[in-house]
């Protein structure tokens, strides 16, 4: 895939590969274009040509290739994964409809008529009346700031007592949405039925993306930037194999921001994850450890700002780090030079 005549903002009107099937990272100083390039010509441009919503986009002479093979692209931000405070990581990756079912086929469950509604905080039947399933309310104050305090009907437990009462492996609705995800697929993959297998399964993909800390019923408000970008990552993930007319373009902006070194590892794995199920991958980032591991690089710069906006190299890792008039190839030698 290519794009021809990028211009937008600083960048000077150049032609720019964008290989499909592999992963591909964008670099360069900050103020070099990146952003211009992807988010402002690549990103909407390719929205409308696959038939999609798409934003205003940015000057350029024509999006050529093979990405008519794509079903769609979808461009990976760190805006919190729902606009519900209820919103949680166990429900953006639709694991908890089956934990739910879990417990609604409980005995105990059967003989008080209680269905899976019954154990959602986002419906009336079986959820604290007074904190509406929030587990705490919010207290207004005149001259300060909101307070928010645990809920005096339910403890922060968010269901009522007759709910709580149900359990499944000596474990409440409430316990299992304080365990973390780690503790959840010790607990669900030593179940002996499919259908906690099946939980575990779903579950995984969190775990893969380095998010074994979280809890299962986390608050999204409570979340960074970061972890709503790897819970969405995990929704992918989960998706398993698609058919070729399902293949899809991700776009991430600089997703290793604030991220350990062993989660960065985690986070590769995870890329080479969704390459391997026939996706695609465009990643804007600084990390020369994230950078080295591309399949495809394209170096915009030299500088930022006027002095940037040009594409200063594209092709292999390896040849970028031998590439004199680019920031990032001297980094990259650098580190590669460090590692031999």
């Amino acid at each position: 895939m290519e794009v021809r005549g990028a211009r937008e903002n600083n960048l000077k009107g150049f032609d720019v590969k964008f290989p499909l099937g592999v992963f591909c990272a964008v670099t360069g100083v900050s103020g070099s274009g990146k952003t211009s390039l992807v988010s402002s010509i690549l990103y909407p441009g390719l929205q409308k040509l696959l038939g999609h919503y798409g934003d205003k986009t940015g000057e350029h002479l024509a999006i050529t290739g093979d990405f008519k093979n794509l079903s769609q692209v979808e461009f990976i931000d760190q805006n919190p994964i729902g606009k519900s405070s209820r919103s949680n990581p166990v429900t953006y990756i639709k694991a908890y409809d089956d934990i739910r079912s879990l417990f609604a086929a409980n005995p105990l469950a059967k003989l008080r008529g209680y269905k899976a509604a019954h154990f959602s905080f986002n419906v009336d039947g079986g959820r604290c009346d007074v904190c509406k399933g929030e587990g705490t309310v919010t207290i207004e104050m005149q001259f300060m700031s909101d307070i928010s305090m645990p809920c005096d009907n339910c403890h922060g437990k968010r269901f009522t007592e007759d709910v709580l009462e149900v359990k499944h492996r000596n474990k409440s609705i409430s316990d299992i949405l304080e365990m973390t995800i780690d503790e959840a697929m010790e607990f669900f993959s030593a179940g002996d039925s499919n259908s906690e297998k099946k939980v575990a399964q779903k579950l995984k993909p969190l775990q893969d993306v380095g998010l074994g800390y979280v809890h299962l019923g986390q608050s999204s408000n409570t979340l960074s930037g970061g972890e709503a970008q790897r819970i969405k990552l995990a929704f992918y993930l989960s998706k398993g194999e698609v058919e070729d007319r399902e293949r899809i373009l991700f776009i991430f902006d600089e997703p290793t921001t604030g991220l350990h070194f062993h989660d960065i590892n985690k986070l590769l794995k995870s890329f080479n994850a969704l390459i391997a199920l026939g996706h695609s991958i465009i990643v804007i980032e600084h990390n020369m450890d994230v950078v080295k591991c591309a399949d495809w690089v394209i170096d915009l710069g030299p500088e930022g700002g006027d002095a940037g906006g040009h594409l200063v190299f594209e092709g292999l890792p390896s040849d970028l780090a031998q590439e004199s008039d680019s920031y990032t190839g001297k980094a990259l030698k650098k580190l590669l030079s460090t590692a031999q």
